[in-house]
């Protein structure tokens, strides 16, 4: 558009203005705005995404990640959440397999480079919205509204609210869904060459083509098929010319000519919308097949305002959302890596404050609609309706009108409809300059705005490198947030400061009293430091109100057998069980409850089916031999040694365990080997060398023996058997001694 890239003269310099100048700048400054978080940790979701997703690991085959959600759990499971993003979880499974293994650095340097090649696209797509079509005889688009589309392009790349999209490693199922998108929009664009002298054959290639990529975006994240319908309004409302002004017109007059309308009559319009929409509905029909067995079940923590009784409670919360995120893409500087739990209070009547700023959304929005499809400069409208296109189409599968979602605000929805702001923004920066006559103050708003958006985002790429401050980072900003409060808690927990996450878990339950992992968690810590009668009315609770909880189950097991409460103990872990048919350390526990009770086929039993469910639990391996060690079973313990170290050749314990059954069993050379080979792995443990040198005193090696005894009482000077038998040797060695001279 020559008149808004006129009024933008004065603020972009030309000597940027060629597209492969424009493209340099805007990519170098998306990349330098993300780059801190180029060595960040995995953080939040990554962990489940990522970290212990099964689906990233070499032998998983890779058939399963069409048949699995992006958590790596089976679509056709009642517990998956539905999100199907097949190929974003290759994309991960390539980054571990290029990289040798789960290291961030490898999976933050693609979403970083995924950002700065779109941002670099964007200059062609942002060319299109504000100058329009254009070829040249040769069929090359000519890249009109340079300043516009180079300023459009800069807003984008350095908006603090795709943070959370390349920061977060999680954030690339948007990422590439964004890339595909726009690949599909700008493939679209390809079937209005004027060039084209095939006419609808080539014109029918590029609408298929257009359909495959949106079909590729929506496999990268279910948000990529509303591609099609931003396709559908380019054609009808900018290609077709459709004005809504002229029917409205024609309607009032009665004018018969409506009838004999351009756009009703075009045959190759009706085609290319016929296409997408059954591109759409194939599309929509394979994804809701894939997913067998309808849509995720959410809870009232994730969306509260679904789960309102009143349709009108409803509404009023669903349109304060989307004012909440126009707000986010006006002044993204309070940002927040959740905004459930209690984070945004619901409004339950039209007394509410907050109702200003849901009626302040609508009336700039129907302001905008106005003149987007009733102004009379059709360049307006066109500016206007694709701005707005790419604000509104986009963020329809978040908005809970056709399906409820699972958050209330979510900054990684955003990357998208910014696109459609930066539009606006852009034009409405062009307007006020041709408006005033204070240039200069409109050049230092922009520059200022850019700036400041740029330290926002080195800012808060900082916050997204380790947990610690990406969790803290939000108390500021949703301090009503039990989740908030948990994760806090729950790292700190992992790091050994009980008394600091017992204090955050308290609150997050104090302002969630339904928030059972807070509750678990707490139970949790409470039973490591002997609080069980607190420990037992949390997880007694927890399970209360989240019946099929199993981890809940398991660990009220866990604190009612501490408490001498063996029946209820066992009745829970039964019921676990029940909840979580695989679950290897409830039956673990269970087996630890038998043995308790004397029980012990019933606990080889327990143990047994731990270590077939996970043929890697050590603890469960270790307590079958020390069980049937003790009961004189010395050849069985001897087998199921064997076979646990067949599993796990490298665990020092069940090396340990079975050099004691071997050196019962008058083994001394193999229990020797087995002995030296535990304490070369892990020589700091005291129990190690004294067996050792129990060992040696039975084997007539005195002198090692006390070696070894000496060793012992270094590391753990209280054992009070190692003492005993050291004192034992030495009352031995002195009689030789004594019998010798």
């Amino acid at each position: 558009m020559a008149e808004l890239d006129a009024d933008l003269d004065h603020i972009i310099p030309s000597s940027v203005l060629p597209p492969f100048w424009a493209k340099l700048v805007v990519g170098f400054v998306s990349l330098l705005c993300f780059a801190r978080s180029y060595d960040g940790d995995f953080v939040f979701d990554d962990s489940e995404a990522i970290v212990n997703n099964k689906d990233l690991q070499a032998d998983t085959p890779l058939g399963d990640l069409w048949h699995h959600d992006f958590w790596g759990s089976r679509l056709s499971s009642n517990t998956s959440h539905k999100s199907y993003r097949p190929l974003t979880v290759l994309t991960f499974r390539m980054n571990s397999y290029l990289s040798g293994g789960l290291h961030p650095v490898g999976f933050h340097v693609v979403n970083i480079l995924l950002h700065g090649g779109i941002s670099v696209l964007m200059v062609d797509v942002f060319s299109v919205l504000f100058g329009g079509l254009q070829y040249t005889s040769k069929g090359q688009r000519v890249h009109l509204a340079p300043r516009a589309s180079l300023l459009a392009a800069l807003l984008f790349a350095v908006h603090p609210v795709h943070t959370e999209c390349v920061a977060g490693v999680v954030g690339r199922a948007d990422l590439l869904c964004a890339l595909f998108f726009l690949l599909s929009f700008l493939g679209y664009c390809k079937a209005f060459r004027e060039s084209n002298k095939e006419g609808t054959h080539s014109s029918t290639c590029w609408v298929l083509l257009s359909i495959l990529l949106g079909a590729v975006a929506m496999l990268c994240k279910e948000q990529g098929i509303t591609v099609l319908g931003l396709n559908a309004v380019f054609d009808i409302l900018v290609i077709g010319k459709f004005s809504v002004l002229e029917v409205i017109q024609k309607v009032l007059r009665k004018d018969k000519s409506l009838e004999n309308s351009g756009v009703l009559r075009s045959g190759g319009l009706l085609f290319r919308v016929t296409l997408l929409t059954s591109g759409g509905a194939g599309m929509l029909y394979m994804r809701w097949k894939i997913m067998g067995t309808g849509p995720p079940a959410f809870t009232e923590v994730d969306n509260p305002a679904s789960f309102a009784d009143s349709v009108l409670v409803r509404a009023i919360n669903y349109n304060y959302y989307y004012s909440l995120n126009a707000w986010l893409l006006l002044c993204p500087w309070w940002l927040c890596f959740d905004w459930s739990m209690g984070c945004i209070p619901l409004i339950k009547s039209v007394g509410d404050w907050r109702v200003i700023a849901l009626a302040a959304l609508w009336l700039c929005l129907i302001g905008l609609i106005c003149q987007a499809l009733c102004s009379e400069d059709s360049r307006k409208r066109r500016i206007l309706t694709l701005g707005l296109g790419f604000l509104v189409i986009p963020f329809l599968p978040a908005s809970n009108l056709f399906f409820r979602v699972g958050f209330v605000v979510a900054e990684r929805v955003l990357y998208l409809p910014s696109i459609g702001y930066c539009v606006l923004l852009t034009f409405g920066f062009g307007a006020l300059s041709r408006q005033t006559k204070k240039k200069k103050l409109i050049s230092a708003c922009i520059l200022g705005i850019l700036l400041i958006n740029a330290l926002r985002c080195v800012i808060r790429s900082g916050e997204w490198r380790n947990e610690d401050q990406l969790f803290r980072s939000a108390l500021s900003v949703c301090p009503l947030n039990a989740k908030v409060h948990y994760n806090i808690g729950k790292n700190l927990a992992d790091k050994g400061n009980q008394t600091a996450a017992i204090r955050y878990y308290r609150e997050a339950v104090r302002l969630n009293p339904k928030y059972v992992h807070a509750m678990n968690n707490l139970g949790n810590i409470l039973k490591e430091r002997n609080e069980l009668q607190e420990a037992e009315e949390l997880l007694s609770l927890a399970v209360q109100i989240q019946p099929d909880f199993a981890a809940a189950w398991m660990n009220l097991g866990i604190v009612q057998n501490s408490l001498k409460r063996f029946e209820a103990a066992e009745q829970s872990y039964r019921t676990a069980i029940k909840h979580r048919r695989k679950y290897p350390d409830c039956y673990y526990n269970l087996g630890r409850l038998y043995a308790d009770l004397n029980r012990h086929v019933d606990a080889l039993n327990a143990w047994r089916n731990a270590t077939v469910l996970k043929p890697e639990h050590s603890l469960a391996w270790n307590n079958m031999i020390i069980l049937l060690d003790n009961t004189g079973n010395l050849a069985q313990a001897e087998a199921v040694g064997r076979e646990a170290l067949e599993l796990i050749p490298n665990d020092h314990s069940l090396m340990f365990s079975l050099a004691n059954v071997l050196g019962k069993s008058q083994k001394y050379k193999e229990s020797e080997a087995l002995f030296l080979k535990a304490i070369k792995a892990n020589p700091n443990v005291a129990s190690y060398h004294g067996n050792l040198a129990v060992l040696y005193h039975r084997w007539g090696h005195l002198d090692l023996a006390r070696k070894h005894y000496e060793i012992s009482l270094q590391l753990d000077p209280a054992a009070a058997g190692t003492k005993e038998n050291y004192g034992l040797l030495r009352r031995k060695l002195e009689q030789m001694r004594k019998s010798g001279l």
